[in-house]
């Protein structure tokens, strides 16, 4: 098994960095987009939807894709109906998603749940295109992306370390509040290191960074939370065996939807 995940991140980490520094914003857009489908694929199968459903859902992504991308082909949007859409982003994350987790609502093989797919992939889509609309923001883009990293690198340890008190049991029971709480230490660093003369911050100012980048930690916590709680209530292990020892894309990047697309509405929003 540890073979299998050091091969499969040799050859996916030197192909994400090339596409995120090097690719033009049209193939990055097409990048982006093959990993929100199959992310989009392995939900519907989570979801339970059947062959059919499901290509019909995925060809429906495709071109509402197509579409989105033709309306706006350069950053984030910033219009009434833009503001609309990432407002509703934030209150899904924030409001609707630890709703979920508390009241642990399953999915249906229906209308709501292929929306709820959407309102997953596609502003994980939209800001991956926003947030990096050319080569030179690549670096901008990779340093959210470390925070996600670095919070589940620490959760992971510090919890296996110090690890007490169950943060979910009946969703995940190998994580701990102490976990969390590391991952929480953790980003604030990362976020005053960036801060204090990297070129990059989360926010206008030192605190507001910090604080920015802990409730990005808070929410990949969650955005992790929330896919575990959709297999658990599946019976399934993984999303689906497309990367060897690593399970799904749907697995790898459960907490990078969650945070881009929070990172994307502040932007806009707050900016």
């Amino acid at each position: 098994m540890l073979k299998q995940r050091i091969l499969t991140a040799l050859v996916l980490l030197p192909l994400m960095v090339g596409m995120l520094f090097y690719a033009g914003s049209g193939l990055w857009a097409l990048f982006g987009g093959l990993i929100a489908l199959i992310a989009l694929w392995e939900y519907a199968r989570i979801c339970g939807l059947n062959g059919q459903q499901t290509r019909r859902y995925l060809g429906a992504s495709f071109v509402l894709g197509v579409l989105l991308y033709a309306v706006n082909d350069e950053g984030l949007a910033t219009g009434w109906l833009a503001h609309l859409f990432w407002l509703a982003v934030l209150v899904f994350w924030l409001c609707v998603v630890p709703l979920w987790l508390y009241r642990k609502w399953t999915l249906k093989a229906n209308g709501r749940g292929m929306l709820l797919g959407w309102m997953l992939m596609l502003p994980f889509w939209l800001a991956l295109i926003g947030l990096r609309p050319d080569a030179a923001y690549a670096a901008d883009l990779l340093a959210v992306m470390v925070l996600v990293w670095l919070a589940d690198v620490a959760a992971y340890f510090v919890g296996r370390a110090f690890g007490k008190r169950h943060l979910a049991p009946v969703i995940s029971p190998k994580k701990s509040w102490e976990g969390a709480l590391g991952a929480l230490l953790c980003v604030a660093l990362y976020a005053a290191w960036l801060n204090s003369g990297s070129g990059f911050s989360f926010g206008s100012g030192l605190w507001s960074s910090v604080w920015i980048a802990m409730l990005l930690a808070v929410v990949s916590i969650w955005g992790d939370l929330l896919e575990s709680w959709f297999k658990r209530a599946a019976g399934i292990k993984d999303s689906s065996n497309l990367l060897p020892g690593h399970g799904g894309v749907f697995d790898r990047i459960d907490s990078l939807i969650a945070v881009l697309a929070v990172y994307a509405a502040c932007q806009v929003w707050f900016n």
